[in-house]
């Protein structure tokens, strides 16, 4: 697909007022609502089903090996050559280009369109793809739980609401690193131990309960996070009720202090209060590229793009790797990642009049296949670009899951960066975890602080 995104906004404004066609799904669009067809020059290959098998030699458990080990890059982009590739870069791929032109670029290899789903996610989002709608304002969605609500769609809130439901298994549990590295690429490493269970998709409940009990109770993922290292920061648990409807009612957190040994209300974790022992580095609703509260920005849908992003990067995940090989100054080390050419939705997010947020804009680039966001440009009160974030994501495919194994979050003002997700010389994720709602409450929180 060869466009512009004048050009695609006009076709997106020329079809917004056709209603989803479940019929499309599996025919010209992927189940989850990508197009099948690849683009017109083979760059963007065809959607065959994604990853759904391991390649030879995966355990159970361990790290997962990197299905195209044996690639070379087709190209690089570097500062020198950026101009030739610029309608295909976001405004923070250029900035880093042009603040590290000695060091940063962008490795482009084969495009693989490996992102899938267990067939039960394809069942339900064409299930639910005429029932699917925003609530009232657009801060909640309603008639949908599992799949994708919104397969076709027509407004920048619709595709971030793809995003903030996409499916990342039932129950997980992960083991990642957190750096916020000086200039000088000096670190502490902060570990944390992350326990998810993603209520809109759980199976153990009838989808028709599940629908009333989201509408009920407004609870849209239940979240543990405990942090393990270093000392001085290991033995405090936060346990959080992801609301659905954050304006209805604001997310619910509890704290366990580990030097008090009591469990409380947490402080705000929300908007753009500092994300948990970021360093300043990044804003709680970027964690996950993305999450939260969509009610203070204003989400203008303005098309479909193709861009070069982050795409299967098993070499950032590999096992072989110490954190310190990713970890470097300035940024991290380049030659471990992995970019291709993919089609993204582009979807700009400007504060509303009378609202507050440190980033009065965003840009954000969602991967058609998976609605992950994989690229993020956000910009300060002046209009100035300030900090720019790469999801680098691999399937998960022991458990058809597309995610990030690794977010980075650059401040190109302060010339630092912070990198959230580094499991290389950690336990691999669970997706086996077997929890319930009961099992996030403040006194199951108390129960295991003072174990």
């Amino acid at each position: 697909m060869k466009t512009t995104l004048p050009l695609v906004s006009v076709l997106c404004l020329l079809t917004s007022v056709q209603a989803a066609d479940p019929a499309r799904l599996g025919a010209d669009l992927t189940p989850l609502g990508g197009e099948i067809a690849g683009n017109a020059d083979g760059s963007i290959p065809a959607w065959t089903g994604g990853l759904t098998a391991a390649p030879a030699g995966f355990q159970p458990g361990s790290h997962h090996p990197d299905p195209f080990a044996g690639e070379t890059p087709l190209f690089t982009i570097t500062a020198d050559n950026a101009a030739q590739y610029a309608d295909k870069l976001t405004a923070g791929q250029q900035a880093l280009l042009k603040a590290y032109p000695g060091t940063y670029k962008l490795p482009v290899y084969r495009s693989h369109r490996t992102a899938s789903n267990p067939q039960s996610v394809y069942d339900a989002t064409k299930k639910y793809a005429t029932t699917a709608a925003l609530t009232e304002g657009g801060n909640g969605i309603s008639g949908c739980v599992l799949g994708i609500p919104f397969t076709q769609p027509t407004t920048g809130l619709e595709v971030i609401w793809n995003h903030l439901v996409r499916y990342r298994g039932i129950a997980a549990e992960r083991f990642i690193g957190q750096a916020a590295p000086q200039r000088d690429g000096s670190y502490n490493l902060v570990q944390f131990e992350d326990e998810f269970l993603f209520n809109y998709c759980r199976d153990d409940i009838p989808q028709e309960q599940l629908l009333k009990e989201l509408a009920e109770q407004n609870v849209l993922i239940y979240f543990k996070q405990a942090v393990t290292a270093p000392a001085r920061l290991a033995g405090s648990i936060l346990v959080v009720h992801e609301t659905m409807d954050q304006v209805k009612e604001k997310r619910r957190a509890w704290i366990y202090n580990a030097g008090q040994r009591r469990v409380r209300l947490a402080p705000s974790v929300e908007y753009d209060n500092p994300g948990t022992a970021s360093d300043g580095m990044r804003t709680s609703d970027q964690f996950d590229m993305f999450n939260g509260a969509t009610d203070r920005y204003d989400w203008k849908l303005v098309g479909k793009k193709e861009m070069y992003v982050p795409y299967n990067s098993y070499r950032l995940h590999s096992g072989d790797v110490k954190t310190a090989d990713i970890i470097k100054p300035l940024h991290i080390n380049q030659d471990l990642t992995r970019y291709e050419l993919h089609r993204v939705w582009v979807v700009e997010a400007t504060l509303k009049p009378g609202t507050n947020h440190v980033y009065s804009r965003r840009t954000f680039y969602i991967d058609e296949d998976s609605w992950q966001a994989v690229a993020v440009d956000q910009y300060d009160g002046r209009g100035q670009l300030w900090r720019a974030s790469e999801a680098h994501c691999i399937n998960y495919y022991d458990a058809q899951i597309f995610w990030s194994t690794l977010e980075v979050h650059t401040d190109l003002l302060a010339g630092r960066y912070l990198a959230i997700g580094l499991d290389n010389e950690q336990k691999m994720y669970n997706y086996g975890l077997k929890r319930t709602p009961q099992d996030y409450t403040p006194a199951k929180l108390r129960q295991e602080g003072v174990r």
